[in-house]
C-alpha cells in the first residue's frame, strides 16, 4: 500500500494509477475530512485526498500520516482521474459546501456507475434525491449524527437506545453495588466497559469473568426484559413540560413574525420612494422653470424635490404658475411622496422598536427560567440540537452573538427565547439565569471560543459544577485530552469524531448505526453482512478482537431470527448479520478481516 506520493503534479495521476487499487478517495478535507482519513489510515486502507484549497494544519496531519494529496477541483473529471478514480473502491465528498459534494457525487456517478459514493449533505430533501442515486446510507449529515450524543451528555441520559433488527436494545451505565465478577453481577447482560472507581483507565468490551470492585461504572447492553429481570432501569424519567413566560409569549411571536414580514416591504417602500424622487429630480432639471431663468440647477431640483416629499414647503419654490404637465406631476408627487415616506417611517420605526423589544423579551425570559438548558452557538449542529431538546420537551436558552445568522428563524419557529451576546462574559451568563441552568451545551464553531465560554461557566457554577454537565464542542482532540486533563470537564465532544465513523463504514460496507461516548471514548454500533468466502466464515466469537463485542447475530437460516446472547463458541455462517460494538479501529479491522479474505477468495483460481 502506498503511504506517500512526492512527484510533480502531472506525475502524480502515473504514480497513482501504478501503485494505488481498491482505495478510498475523500473529497474535502476539512474538519471531518481529516478524521475520515485517520480512520481509514489506521484500518490501514489506502487514501487519496483531493482539495484544492486545502487547510495548511489539516494538510500537514495527514502528509505525516503519508496520505497523498491532490491539489485541484474534485468537480472536474481530471482531477478525479489524478486521485486514481478508475480503479478507487469509493469516493467521500466531505467538502465545506453541499453544492460542491453534490457536484462531485453527480459527476462520480456518471463517470462510474459502479464506484461507492458516500455524500454530506445538510438539505434533507436534496439528500433524499441523492440517495435514490447513491444507495441507501450513503447520505449524511455532520450535524445530525452528532447531535444526539450532546443531548445526551446536556441530559445525563445513561440509557442509550439501540435498534438491532427491530428488536429494542438500551446501553446504559450501572454503578456497581458490589465486588464480584460481571457475570455474577449481570449476567447475560453484555459488558461494553468498564470505568474503575479508582481513576484507572477504562477497559472496552471485557470478559464476563473481569473482576469488578463496588463503586466502578459498568457499561452494559441487554434487552428491556433482560434489565428488568437484573432489576436494571432502562428507561429514563419522563421529560419535564417546558415552562414559559406566558405573558411574553404572544409578544415574541408576534415580534419575530413582524420582523420578518416588515423586512421586504421595507425594503420595496424605500426603493419606490428613490425612484419616485429621481423621476421628480430628472423633471424639474427639465421642464421648470423658475421666474428669469431658462432651467432650475440639479441641487435646487433636489432640494425641491425633498422639501415637497417632506411636506415642508418653504415657499421658495412653487408649481403654480408652471405648465399643465408639472402641475399634475406635483400633484401626484406630494400624494404619492407623503404617502411613501409616512410607510416608510412606520416600517422603519417598528423593525427598529420590534429588535430592541425582541432582545429584551429574550433577556427577560431567559432570567425567569429554572432547570433550562443553555445553547451557546446556534450554528448547524446547534440547531440539530436545539431541536432535540425541544422535542424532549425541555426548556432552552439560546445565546448567539451574530444577530444575522441564517438559523435564527428556524429558532424563533421552536418558540424558544434567544439572546444576543457574547458567552465569554460573566454578565451574560448570569443575565441567563446559568445559577438555576440544568446543563451548558457550547456548541460555536471555534475551539477558543468555547473553551472561553466553558471556563468562565465552570466559574460561575461555583459548587454546582460536579450536578451541571457542561458538554464543549472542541475539534483537537489533544487539545480536548489537556481540557479534561487540566480543568476537569467530563463532557468534551467532537462532531468529526461521532461522524466520521459513519463515513468511513459507509465507504467500506460497514453499516454505522448508532455512535457514542462512553467517559470519553467514542464507541460505535455497527452491522456486518458475513461473506460465505470471507475470512469470519465459521469463525466463533472468541476469534475476534478482544475489544470488540458481539451483541446478537441475525441467522440467515432462520430468516433473520436475532440470536441473543451470542456465546463463545457460536460461529459466524455466510449471510449472518452481525451487530458488533466497540472502538472505530477494531471494527474496520473485524470488516477488513471477512472482506480481504473474500477478495483473495475470489482473485485464487479455480
Amino acid at each position: 500500500m502506498i503511504r506517500s506520493v512526492s512527484a510533480a503534479p502531472d506525475q502524480l495521476s502515473d504514480q497513482l494509477s501504478d501503485q494505488l487499487s481498491g482505495h478510498v478517495i475523500v473529497c474535502g478535507l476539512r474538519d471531518v475530512g481529516v478524521r475520515i482519513v485517520e480512520q481509514l489510515h489506521a484500518a490501514d486502507e489506502a487514501v487519496v485526498v483531493v482539495d484544492d484549497v486545502p487547510e495548511p494544519r489539516l494538510l500537514r496531519v495527514i502528509e505525516g500520516l503519508g496520505v497523498p494529496h491532490v491539489s485541484g477541483s474534485p468537480q472536474r473529471a481530471s482531477t478525479l482521474a489524478s486521485a486514481g478514480f478508475d480503479t478507487a473502491s469509493a469516493i467521500v465528498c466531505v467538502a465545506g459546501e453541499d453544492l460542491q459534494n453534490l457536484e462531485t457525487a453527480l459527476l462520480a456517478r456518471r463517470l462510474r456507475p459502479d464506484v461507492r459514493i458516500v455524500v454530506q449533505l445538510t438539505n434533507y430533501a436534496v439528500g433524499a434525491a441523492v440517495e435514490r442515486l447513491t444507495g441507501p446510507g450513503t447520505v449524511l449529515d455532520v450535524a445530525a449524527l452528532a447531535a444526539p450524543s450532546f443531548v445526551e451528555a446536556c441530559l445525563a441520559r445513561t440509557a442509550h437506545r439501540l435498534d438491532l433488527a427491530g428488536d429494542e436494545f438500551y446501553l446504559l451505565e450501572q454503578v456497581s453495588d458490589t465486588s464480584g465478577t460481571l457475570r455474577s453481577i449481570f449476567g447475560d447482560l453484555a459488558p461494553i466497559a468498564v470505568v474503575p472507581a479508582d481513576g484507572g483507565p477504562m477497559i472496552v468490551c471485557p470478559g464476563r469473568d473481569l473482576e469488578v470492585a463496588r463503586g466502578d461504572r459498568v457499561i452494559v447492553v441487554g434487552t428491556a426484559a433482560d434489565l428488568d429481570d437484573r432489576r436494571v432501569a432502562a428507561m429514563q424519567p419522563q421529560n419535564r413540560a417546558p415552562r414559559h413566560s406566558g405573558r411574553f409569549h404572544t409578544w415574541r411571536r408576534y415580534v419575530a413574525g413582524f420582523v420578518r414580514e416588515t423586512d421586504r416591504p421595507f425594503r420595496l417602500t424605500l426603493a419606490a420612494l428613490l425612484a419616485l424622487a429621481v423621476l421628480s429630480v430628472l423633471l424639474l432639471s427639465v421642464e421648470y422653470r423658475p421666474p428669469g431663468e431658462k432651467h432650475i440647477s440639479l441641487l435646487n431640483a433636489v432640494y425641491f424635490t425633498t422639501e415637497t416629499l417632506t411636506t415642508v414647503g418653504f415657499g421658495d419654490f412653487a408649481f403654480a404658475s408652471e405648465t399643465p404637465l408639472l402641475r399634475v406631476w406635483a400633484i401626484a408627487l406630494m400624494v404619492l411622496g407623503a404617502t411613501l415616506v409616512t410607510v416608510l417611517y412606520a416600517l422603519l420605526t417598528n423593525l427598529l422598536v420590534s429588535r430592541r423589544i425582541e432582545r429584551s423579551v429574550g433577556l427577560q425570559q431567559a432570567n425567569k427560567m429554572d432547570g433550562h438548558v443553555i445553547l451557546v452557538g446556534l450554528g448547524s449542529v446547534g440547531l440539530r440540537v436545539l431541536q432535540l431538546l425541544v422535542e424532549a420537551g425541555e426548556p432552552v436558552v439560546v445565546l448567539e452573538r451574530d444577530e444575522n445568522n441564517r438559523y435564527l428563524a428556524n429558532a424563533r419557529a421552536m418558540r424558544v427565547p434567544i439572546v444576543f451576546a457574547d458567552s465569554t462574559t460573566p454578565g451574560t451568563l448570569a443575565a441567563i439565569n446559568l445559577s438555576s441552568a440544568r446543563a451548558v451545551a457550547v456548541l460555536t464553531s471555534s475551539d477558543l471560543a468555547n473553551i472561553e465560554t466553558g471556563l468562565a461557566v465552570d466559574e460561575l457554577l461555583g459548587a454546582r459544577r460536579d450536578d451541571v454537565p457542561v458538554v464543549l464542542r472542541v475539534f483537537d482532540r489533544q487539545l480536548a485530552q489537556s481540557i479534561e486533563d487540566g480543568f476537569g470537564f467530563r463532557n468534551v465532544r467532537s462532531t468529526s469524531a461521532l461522524a466520521a465513523p459513519w463515513f468511513v463504514g459507509a465507504a467500506l460496507g460497514l453499516d454505522v448505526l448508532s455512535t457514542f461516548y462512553v467517559d470519553n471514548e467514542p464507541l460505535l454500533l455497527g452491522r456486518l453482512t458475513i461473506t460465505t468466502t470471507g475470512g469470519l466464515q465459521g469463525k466463533t466469537m472468541l476469534d475476534l478482537s478482544a475489544r470488540v463485542r458481539v451483541i446478537a447475530i441475525s441467522r440467515a437460516r432462520a430468516a433473520g431470527r436475532l440470536e441473543y446472547p451470542p456465546r463463545r463458541d457460536t460461529r459466524f455462517e455466510g449471510g449472518d448479520q452481525a451487530y458488533l460494538i466497540g472502538p472505530y479501529e477494531e471494527l474496520l479491522g473485524v470488516l477488513r478481516r471477512d472482506q480481504t479474505a473474500a477478495a483473495d477468495g475470489a482473485a485464487s483460481p479455480g
